[in-house]
């Protein structure tokens, strides 16, 4: 299983929001190349980056924070946030970015986001965010109407291969209660692209859960900043080691 830690900013700064919600936010680190550092240093050869102003505001806000991360290490950095439109996400990829995560974007605008997944699929993650089943987009304050399985499979036919999706529990995340194994693995097994889960991580047991339902990854974010466990030991326990 590929573990990605996760870094949401906020005011540039590291934070995680409660069920995303901006008025419940704890605050980790004023410098994110720290944890960057930090995970590549345990192992980890993706980072997961969420720009939440930007996310809200519907443009890109936390750009020098994210430029510092490329810069500061060597990890494979994907970023959501803002990015509403093609010229936005070709000037993440231009700028050292390795793919960018498209939610709001992925419902709204299919347009563009299929031509950009056509021309290189490896590069492009599509967010499924969803509260009761139904996916959310502008930053989760908004409802679609559209369950999760149907976003799913019908961006699982775009492109020349499978693009990977991001799948998010709203209701889990940010409450280390445990993902939402069943939901995940369902689908997981709907479409041919990798699911990637977020959402409620809270030990390495729910780790192991996620593998044994066939998920193949996973991003973590607070149970890591909380020191629940670290990054490495939860590589060791996946790997048979701990």
């Amino acid at each position: 299983m590929e573990l990605l830690p996760a870094i949401d900013l906020l005011e540039g700064r590291v934070v995680r929001l409660h069920k995303g919600r901006y008025d419940e936010v704890t605050v980790y680190a004023d410098d994110p190349a720290e944890p960057a550092r930090r995970f590549e240093d345990e192992g980890a050869r993706w980072l997961h980056v969420v720009d939440l102003d930007g996310a809200r505001d519907g443009a890109p806000v936390n750009v020098d924070a994210v430029t510092r991360i490329v810069e500061a290490t060597n990890l494979a950095v994907e970023v959501g946030g803002g990015i509403r439109d093609e010229a936005t996400a070709r000037r993440w990829l231009d700028a050292g970015v390795a793919r960018v995560v498209l939610g709001t974007a992925a419902i709204k605008s299919p347009g563009w986001v299929r031509a950009l997944i056509a021309e290189d699929p490896s590069r492009v993650v599509v967010a499924i965010d969803a509260r009761g089943g139904e996916v959310a987009v502008e930053g989760w304050l908004e409802g679609t109407g559209r369950p999760a399985t149907e976003v799913a499979r019908e961006v699982d036919s775009w492109g020349p291969g499978p693009v990977a999706l991001l799948y998010t529990n709203i209701e889990r995340d940010g409450t280390r209660e445990g993902p939402d194994v069943e939901g995940t693995a369902a689908l997981d097994q709907a479409v041919d692209a990798t699911v990637i889960a977020s959402g409620g991580i809270g030990e390495v047991a729910h780790l192991l859960a996620l593998r044994e339902a066939g998920v193949r990854a996973a991003i973590i974010g607070r149970a890591l900043y909380a020191g629940v466990f670290t990054l490495a030991e939860a590589r060791a326990a996946l790997s048979g080691e701990g």
